[in-house]
């Protein structure tokens, strides 16, 4: 898939959480954590074969093999049990929770995330993507707050 398809695709999406009240901020959370258990597990494959130090049970491949209620309990246990464990993994999921509420949506988000290899793709691509995340968010809050001083002028 080209990068502007791949940017396009995972912005539509967003999209479609918000329209269950995930605001960019929430999915570009998300899609970090989710993103990083997938470079993560593509990292721990040939030719890289490195020691990720995600425990079993709690990587790429016990997730993506469910859907539905159970992937979304198995996303928060594996939320849970990173943020609590040693060293630099611990760090960066410390806390974490999930704000995709739709189990069928993080399903597919999950399957979207899995369909691409993203440690191929060049820093440019995986740079863009965020960019555009992080302008979008930017513009939701910026309106946010514009709303928000509109209605307590009135």
């Amino acid at each position: 898939m080209n990068t502007s398809s791949l940017i396009q695709k995972v912005w539509n999406f967003c999209h479609t959480l918000r329209d269950d009240g995930v605001g960019y901020g929430d999915y570009l959370e998300q899609l970090t954590y989710l993103l990083f258990l997938k470079m993560a597990h593509e990292y721990a494959q040939e030719p890289y074969n490195r020691d990720t130090h995600i425990p079993a049970g709690y990587d790429w491949a016990a997730l993506r093999s469910k859907t539905g209620e159970p992937l979304e309990a198995h996303y928060l246990a594996t939320l849970h049990k990173l943020g609590n464990g040693p060293g630099m993994l611990g760090a960066i999921f410390f806390k974490a929770q999930n704000k995709i509420q739709d189990p069928a949506k993080l399903s597919r988000l999950v399957q979207m995330i899995d369909a691409e290899s993203w440690v191929g793709m060049d820093a440019d691509t995986k740079g863009d993507l965020y960019e555009g995340l992080l302008q979008k968010n930017a513009e939701d809050t910026k309106s946010a707050v514009r709303a928000n001083t509109l209605r307590h002028a009135h």
